[in-house]
């Protein structure tokens, strides 16, 4: 008997409906699954045969063929082990109602006993679902939640293989849809914040210049002694930022599903990603890659902060991967059999020491490096990849008397709400250019149209650009971080002070930084 069922597989962050057919034939013996599955997917016939012995449920001793539709993509993980498994008991007799299977994508790994394992990508899987026009949705337990995301979808999370032959013998009855209130939960969340800027004492400049990174998307880098706060005051950006628009939320919290980092029962996510990884990490891990690509930390942080602590430590080769994800806000991952994007929308965030010994330009302790090391401890970072963050910044120690003063400090609800005003200006100003939405992104025609300075703003740039031999493109970041402070103060045209602040941020530029 011919059975048809249907899973999901799930290429970079979007899914594809697979058809696996079923045939149980009487005239010879075998088990036989077709359609490039992985050696994942060839070994699932041994955990299925296990899982229906343990629960009164024989393998059948015919020719089964499996044939994994469309046949020329590769099937790769256990998370099809359900799927098939479903196929075969309703080709085999064993189960009744088959004629259901066609309204419904099952997915999950099964164990021996018959207990269904969560599976990667549920939410992109459960998206598809929809869009095809399936009447629901069967995944594990554990997925149930984020699949329930998805409304004008029944989601059945299941946590045994018992429950799946109940379900469509019983025509639904014995089991309940979840139902997610995803709006109620996710706004909720938005601004609950372990963290704020009210913790730190003194450091208005560094608040100053991270609250104007926030405000236009720009890339950063605070440079400084050990235990000037660099760490400290980079994990408190989010705290800052706009809250996710739901669109966002929904693009962020696909990547996480895909990669397999959302947690059990995890909806939406609600607050931008901070993703800090170790400086040993690789270039294929943050940018994403492998055999099957998955997406790297570059892709996590998509519409959050990518921070990078110890930048100088990270290998050269990684940093350099970066340079084109972060001019295009995305990353291609090309294999020989295919091709995926994955979005990288972020805003990266990094720090260092000024030296090796951590004491260059001190206010009181000296540097013991030798001659030449701090010149090159900086050029361990290459001058393309400094010319893409906007924002350097010279974080200095706090002195005991600021530290001990009991004067409240600005809260980051505070900031919140000048940065969402700016944003809210930069919104007006692109509605008619899609996928520019903050000033980082402007594109070499926008920056003429709108960055448009007077004959004393000429000058002062002018000089600014001789004098610390700055390049082209530091020129434009320059316009675009003037832009973002006009945008705060809430004027219409850019003014010499805007450009004289946007300038000091480029004073760190190695020319005008080691000497």
């Amino acid at each position: 008997m011919l059975v048809k069922t249907f899973g999901s597989a799930v290429y970079g962050v979007e899914a594809t409906t697979i058809t696996v057919e079923v045939n149980a034939m009487e005239t010879a013996t075998g088990y036989l699954i077709v359609g490039l599955p992985d050696n994942a997917v060839k070994e699932s016939l041994q955990r299925i045969e296990s899982s229906m012995k343990t629960n009164g449920y024989d393998m059948p001793r015919t020719r089964i063929v499996v044939n994994m539709a469309p046949a020329d993509i590769k099937k790769s993980g256990s998370a099809f082990d359900l799927t098939i498994a479903a196929g075969i008991l309703a080709g085999s007799g064993q189960m009744q109602g088959a004629e259901a299977l066609a309204g419904y994508v099952i997915m999950g790994e099964l164990s021996l006993d018959g207990i269904v394992r969560p599976i990667k990508g549920a939410l992109p899987i459960a998206i598809q679902a929809r869009k095809e026009g399936f009447k629901g949705l069967i995944v594990p337990k554990a997925n149930a939640r984020e699949a329930g995301m998805v409304n004008n979808l029944k989601v059945f999370g299941v946590e045994h293989l018992n429950e799946v032959i109940q379900f469509f013998e019983s025509g639904e009855q014995s089991l309940q849809p979840t139902i997610v209130d995803t709006r109620e939960e996710f706004f909720n969340a938005q601004y609950d914040f372990e963290i704020d800027f009210s913790d730190v004492k003194g450091q208005e400049n560094i608040k100053r210049a991270l609250e104007i990174a926030a405000a236009g998307g720009h890339n950063a880098i605070l440079i400084g002694p050990p235990g000037a706060g660099k760490t400290m005051l980079a994990k408190r950006l989010p705290t800052i930022l706009p809250p996710l628009s739901l669109h966002e939320a929904l693009e962020t919290t696909k990547i996480h599903s895909v990669a397999g980092k959302l947690p059990e029962n995890a909806t939406l996510i609600s607050k931008r990603p901070f993703r800090s990884p170790h400086h040993t990490i690789s270039d294929v891990a943050l940018v994403g890659g492998g055999t099957v690509p998955q997406p790297g930390e570059i892709s996590l942080a998509h519409n959050g902060v990518l921070f990078l602590d110890e930048l100088p430590e990270f290998k050269r080769t990684v940093l350099e991967v970066m340079r084109q994800p972060m001019e295009e806000r995305r990353v291609t991952i090309s294999r020989a059999k295919v091709a995926l994007d994955f979005p990288a929308s972020f805003m990266l965030m990094a720090s260092m020491n000024p030296c090796p010994c951590g004491f260059y330009n001190h206010p009181e302790k000296p540097c013991t490096c030798p001659p030449g090391a701090v010149q090159k401890y900086l050029n361990k970072i290459s001058g393309p990849l400094l010319d893409r963050i906007d924002l350097h910044v010279e974080v200095t120690p706090v002195p005991f008397s600021e530290l001990s003063a009991k004067k409240p400090q600005e809260a980051s609800e505070a900031i919140r709400e000048r940065v969402i005003k700016a944003r809210e200006r930069q919104a007006e100003r692109y509605k008619e250019s899609p996928g520019t939405y903050c000033n980082a992104q402007m594109s070499a025609k926008q920056l003429r149209d709108i960055c448009v300075i007077d004959p004393i703003g000429q000058r002062l740039l002018k000089t600014a650009m001789e004098r610390l031999n700055l390049s082209a493109r530091a020129y434009d970041r320059i316009l675009k971080v003037s832009r973002t402070i006009a945008d705060l103060a809430g004027t219409e045209n850019i003014k010499p002070e805007h450009l004289a602040e946007a300038i000091q941020y480029r004073s760190l530029d190695r020319e005008g930084w080691a000497g």
